[in-house]
């Protein structure tokens, strides 16, 4: 569909700030697609209001999230940068394969489940086939490459299963995606339960890092990160809080498990947390210094919103006017 070139698709949420863990596992690691495939990179607004947002809040997290991308790495002259609801297909995509998608597959997937869980009071349908939304944001393009952390696995193999049914049904429509899991991300634990992932929703304010936090306030939450009892830096099982601010420091120096180790031979918990937030802080300086410049031009931001929906619109047009031939509407 692109040439010689295959495609990747990722969205990303505008519900609050982005944390460490989304920088390293998977942000940082998205510039290097834009060389070798047709990259989209999307701004997914219309899955943020199966919560309810602050209207806002949500367009000022809708510009910041896109902000941050670049900020990032993510050039908007070699990436497809755009905002999900400004790409009418992704809605219309969405409610045809709907009906392609049985009831059952979704009243399995865990997060409907999980997010039921944390909003009990508002459990509504768009919850339920948000991962049938999530599809038609991958089927729409023709994607072959989803980069995707474990916590959507479920959704995109949903995404694989329906546009199989589809192409069994209606002969070839829709490239079936595969899933990149590149072996060298890093998974970033929280500071305050080293065994569960940092999430950008914890309520425990010392349990993550953003990437905008200030140096003071990541040096702050770093010192406060929980360790062990035995005050020695070594990478070893049972010791996930120190392996996690080990992880985090060669992230951002480059430094092996063994450099680190023999750097901080006979020094406290201490010295090390210091030198992790220091480290941590001094990396993400150049994104910050970006995003700042970024965010106050608000004019530059909406022409690469506009551009990047333009270009998207285009590619998602070709998906839909084969889909709806095929499913018999009148174009």
């Amino acid at each position: 569909m692109n040439g010689d070139k295959k495609t990747v698709f990722s969205g990303v949420q505008p519900s609050g700030n982005l944390t460490i863990g989304n920088y390293l596992g998977a942000i940082k690691n998205f510039s290097r697609f834009s060389e070798e495939y047709k990259t989209f990179y999307c701004v997914v607004d219309m899955h943020a209001i199966t919560v309810r947002q602050v209207p806002a809040e949500l367009r000022r997290r809708t510009y910041e999230t896109l902000a941050l991308y670049m900020a990032c790495g993510l050039d908007e002259k070699k990436n497809t940068l755009f905002v999900q609801s400004h790409v009418p297909a992704h809605a219309e995509l969405g409610w045809i394969l709907d009906c392609y998608t049985m009831f059952g597959e979704l009243s399995r997937m865990t997060q409907f489940k999980d997010k039921s869980a944390k909003n009990a009071q508002n459990i509504n349908a768009g919850l339920f086939t948000y991962p049938t939304l999530m599809a038609a944001d991958i089927l729409l393009y023709q994607t072959d490459l989803v980069p995707v952390g474990i916590d959507q696995k479920q959704h995109l193999e949903l995404a694989r299963d329906i546009a199989m049914r589809f192409n069994q049904i209606y002969s070839d429509t829709f490239t079936v995606p595969e899933g990149y899991i590149p072996t060298d991300t890093m998974k970033i634990m929280s500071l305050a339960a080293p065994t569960q992932k940092m999430s950008k929703s914890d309520e425990n304010a010392n349990a993550v890092v953003y990437i905008l936090d200030s140096k003071d306030d990541m040096i702050r939450k770093f010192k406060k990160a929980v360790t062990d009892s035995e005050a020695e830096v070594r990478y070893a099982p049972g010791k996930d809080g120190v392996n996690n601010l080990m992880t985090i420091y060669h992230a951002f120096t480059g430094k092996t498990f063994e450099e680190i180790e023999r750097e901080f031979a006979g020094k406290g918990y201490g010295d090390f947390k210091l030198a992790v937030g220091e480290a941590c802080a001094d990396g993400l300086a150049p994104v910050r210094a970006e995003y700042e410049r970024l965010i106050a031009d608000k004019a530059f931001l909406e022409s690469v919103m506009k551009n990047g929906a333009e270009e998207a619109t285009y590619y998602a047009r070709k998906t839909m006017s084969k889909v709806r031939r095929k499913i018999g509407f009148v174009n």
